[in-house]
């Protein structure tokens, strides 16, 4: 079946008071227009300074007499009768409803005609918090404007002079590459929001309550944190373990993350399908509890994600092994605690500065991919980490042994190191040699043939307090650990 695709240009008034857009490319008038909010929609994020601004425009565009304010692009999606599914627009829908709303007399009756205002949204935060804030914070600013009949011209310029450009499509996959390639308010949407995106397209098997409740737990991760995992951590470690320089993901290598989708049925696609859904199916038994396994590790980083529902557990996954491995405190999480290597590179010192940045991530890239590769995610065994414990040894060498022949670090030098180049000492693609280990044991040795002390003269790196420590017994230059663990050649010179 051909795709259905109208595009049309619909006045504000039109659409929010009258449930109708205003015309299509023929001219024709669409009426018992039904604005939805979908379920995999994100939560309403727009804050008090995004409405104001907005509200600002529109009143410097009233005064500049532009008898058309263009205000973005509306993506709906309908199949045959059903109501119309904002794909992308809603943050500025709402905020029109809101606007319209406190531009209306307390004894007016339009606020009862905005009838998308009725619709049930997600309990998230978000939600809860933003709309009814910046309603309030919308009924204050109008009702600063004290001469009734400018107010009442703000209106009419509203209804009929903001307009939005609208797509319509009865394919939801069409529907989609719109929203993949709009901006909102000039801002590119970030990589993760356009994976969540497609990921959902993915969940049509799901009710409304499961759909729900993971995009709950999606929005609730902290999104900085979560945008930081998928662009610094997991996209680099993707492109690093096959030999390549690794960037920025963008709009245009996300295709890294969309993974398997249900209708691919090659041997491959059969393959990791098949141990997907074994280990899920083996997880959700009783199985484990009844045998005293642990549970079975359904992802790697190196290998394809399987699309849907997975992708957000695959997400959460490694969302909270990256904090663990993070997080050095002595009596949380499994896999870093108490570690004195840690501790220094802790200090605010190392926390600053392009280079000081760059190294910490390729240390906590190389623990990430150790981990999920040899790494019990349940209750660890103590030779496990022991194992661990030596590994984060290397890892650190590796790392800092780039850091400390740079007086500058940049991602050019840093890249330039991972694939391996003869000229600087250490340089080898760590990340290839994990997932082609067999063993932690085999690694491990590995490492003693490639990880080399590091030549004094080599270093240009502050050496002078290597030794101070403070009042917690914490080193503060990260060059002890190199004399500690007897990585380093000629300490004596100046």
């Amino acid at each position: 079946m051909d795709t259905c695709l109208k595009l049309a240009i619909t006045k504000i008034g039109d659409l929010l008071l009258h449930n109708k857009i205003t015309q299509d490319k023929d001219g024709n008038t669409i009426t018992d227009i039904s604005l939805v909010i979908p379920t995999y929609q994100r939560p309403y994020k727009w804050r008090a300074k995004n409405v104001i601004q907005l509200l600002d425009d529109i009143i410097d565009a009233k005064n500049e007499n532009k008898e058309t304010y263009r205000v973005g692009t509306l993506i709906l999606h309908q199949k045959e009768k059903s109501p119309y599914n904002i794909v992308d627009g809603q943050q500025r829908i709402i905020t029109f409803s809101l606007l319209l709303k406190a531009l209306s007399d307390d004894d007016s009756e339009d606020d009862d005609l905005i009838s998308f205002l009725e619709q049930h949204l997600t309990n998230n935060p978000h939600n809860t918090r933003n709309i009814p804030n910046n309603f309030r914070t919308l009924k204050r600013r109008v009702k600063n404007i004290n001469d009734k009949s400018e107010k009442g011209k703000l209106q009419a310029y509203i209804e009929n002079n903001c307009e939005l450009i609208v797509v319509i499509t009865d394919d939801e996959s069409e529907a989609f590459q719109f929203f993949d390639s709009q901006n909102a308010r000039g801002k590119k949407l970030y990589p993760h929001d356009l994976l969540k995106a497609y990921h959902l397209r993915e969940m049509k098997d799901l009710d409304v309550a499961e759909t729900e409740m993971v995009v709950k737990g999606w929005e609730d991760l902290d999104q900085k944190e979560l945008s930081a995992l998928f662009s610094d951590y997991l996209y680099r470690l993707k492109e690093w373990t096959k030999g390549n320089k690794a960037w920025e993901l963008n709009e245009h290598n996300i295709h890294k993350f969309k993974g398997i989708t249900r209708q691919d049925n090659f041997p491959y696609a059969q393959f990791y399908k098949g141990a997907f859904a074994y280990a899920d199916t083996v997880n959700h038994s009783a199985m484990p509890f009844v045998s005293g396994t642990r549970n079975f590790n359904p992802f790697q980083l190196d290998t394809p994600i399987v699309a849907g529902k997975s992708f957000f557990d695959y997400a959460k996954h490694y969302f909270e092994i990256l904090k663990d491995i993070q997080n050095n405190d002595k009596y949380e999480g499994y896999f870093i605690n108490d570690n004195d290597i840690v501790k220094t590179l802790n200090l605010r010192t190392y926390k600053n500065g392009v280079g000081n940045r760059i190294t910490r991530l390729l240390f906590d890239t190389a623990i990430l991919l150790y981990v999920d590769r040899f790494s019990p995610i349940e209750r660890p065994a103590k030779t496990d980490l022991e194992m661990l414990d030596q590994f984060v040894v290397f890892a650190f060498i590796w790392a800092y042994s780039l850091r400390a022949q740079y007086t500058n670090l940049g991602w050019q030098s840093a890249q330039n190191y991972i694939i391996g180049k003869p000229e600087i000492k250490n340089s080898f693609n760590i990340y290839k040699v994990i997932t082609e280990a067999d063993s932690p044991i085999s690694l491990l040795s590995e490492f003693s043939e490639r990880v080399n002390p590091l030549p004094m003269s080599d270093i240009v790196a502050k050496k002078d307090n290597a030794e101070d420590q403070d009042e917690d017994d914490i080193y503060q230059n990260y060059l002890h650990y190199f004399k500690e663990y007897n990585f380093v050649e000629g300490e004596n010179e100046n």
